[in-house]
């Protein structure tokens, strides 16, 4: 039996178990290294859920504070929330101690990975160490994956930084789950990752969101790459949509057009995007939609990375909100995602995906 169906058989048999017993309902569990001694002391000993069981349950670590997905998780399913200690020489050297006892353990990592270049290191060190410490399997959940934009050799002599990136990851961990990647010349991550690997998407809630706080929305998309995001959103919310065009004149320079519509001003725009990053598409569509007679606009990211000062000039924009997924902390975050993680691991999405890329161990 794989390894996965493994893991989701314990997940149902502890989740049911705890669920009838009544564990779940004030159990609490907080990763990091702020935790008070008791909660502590609980997850070298004693489990909240199951004092008996905690060699059946996966063990989650969450190494840079993704501190409201991660609560949600270890609230929602049967893991023990995992202690690592990390810790920086002035040098900036990286210090990793794994304090749980993890041999012989599925091991989770949840974490996004948005500033890539501070995380990864460490990121890599943990995993590797993991491994050494006997750790049975250890997966990945990056709600944000980085490392997609250069996807091909665009000029002589770059670097294909997205195929580099996916053999690090690959080589260090044995799955990974993510939500909304960046795919534009890539089909799937499958193309350039070694590894099974789980696309979740943010459509549901982020459509749910928009019925529930936008009276007659339309569904914006600022560029031909983001009509993949806009479709499925206008679909699950049987929203109207429009896909403008957009013209890159530099990094942070870019130009919108769009088609006219009678009667564009009676709606209220959503311009949705995966990535809000210098925010300058963002900015361009929204003075086009001014200039087009609209009233109020609202900007929805999957993402929110907000570069340098990206936030404060979007958020400058008159009659403007702005609103993201919690992929990564940020102040806009108003659509949570977690349950999209809870329901792919509870309800065996995870393992029937498997079961079709890597079949069964011998």
């Amino acid at each position: 039996m794989p390894y996965v169906w493994r893991l989701a058989l314990k997940l149902k048999l502890i989740y049911r178990t705890a669920n009838q017993s009544g564990y779940l309902a004030g159990a609490r569990i907080s990763c990091g290294l702020d935790q008070q001694p008791q909660v502590r002391a609980q997850q070298r000993g004693l489990s909240v859920l199951n004092p008996g069981r905690d060699a059946l349950k996966p063990i989650l670590f969450s190494l840079f504070n993704a501190s409201e997905i991660s609560k949600r998780l270890t609230d929602a399913l049967p893991m023990e929330a995992g202690d690592v200690t990390l810790h920086r020489f002035p040098d900036t050297e990286w210090y990793v101690k794994i304090n749980s006892r993890i041999n012989n353990r599925e091991v989770i990592v949840v974490d996004s990975l948005n500033q890539p270049d501070q995380k990864i290191l460490s990121l890599l060190f943990f995993a590797k160490t993991a491994k050494e410490l006997g750790a049975k399997k250890i997966g990945l959940i990056a709600p944000y994956l980085p490392y997609l934009r250069q996807d091909k050799r665009f000029q002589e002599g770059e670097g294909v930084t997205s195929r580099y990136f996916a053999e690090w990851l690959s080589e260090s961990f044995d799955w990974l789950m993510t939500i909304d990647p960046h795919l534009h010349r890539y089909s799937s991550l499958d193309e350039i990752y070694g590894i099974p690997t789980f696309v979740l998407h943010a459509a549901s809630p982020a459509a749910a969101w928009i019925k529930n706080h936008v009276k007659k929305p339309i569904i914006i998309g600022p560029d031909r790459e983001s009509q993949q995001w806009v479709a499925d959103i206008a679909e699950k919310g049987h929203f109207p949509y429009m896909i403008l065009e957009k013209k890159r004149r530099g990094d942070k320079d870019v130009a919108i057009t769009g088609p006219t519509i009678p009667g564009f001003e009676s709606f209220h725009p959503v311009i949705v995007d995966d990535i809000i990053s210098t925010a300058g598409t963002m900015i361009e569509a929204v003075n086009y939609l001014q200039v087009a007679g609209v009233k109020s606009v609202t900007c929805l990211g999957v993402h929110a990375l907000f570069a340098e000062n990206a936030y404060s000039m979007l958020a400058g924009m008159k009659d403007t909100q702005i609103v993201t997924c919690n992929t990564i902390s940020h102040t806009t975050n108003a659509i949570d995602v977690s349950d999209l993680i809870v329901d792919a691991l509870v309800k065996n999405k995870l393992v029937k995906a498997l079961k079709k890329q890597i079949g069964e161990e011998q």
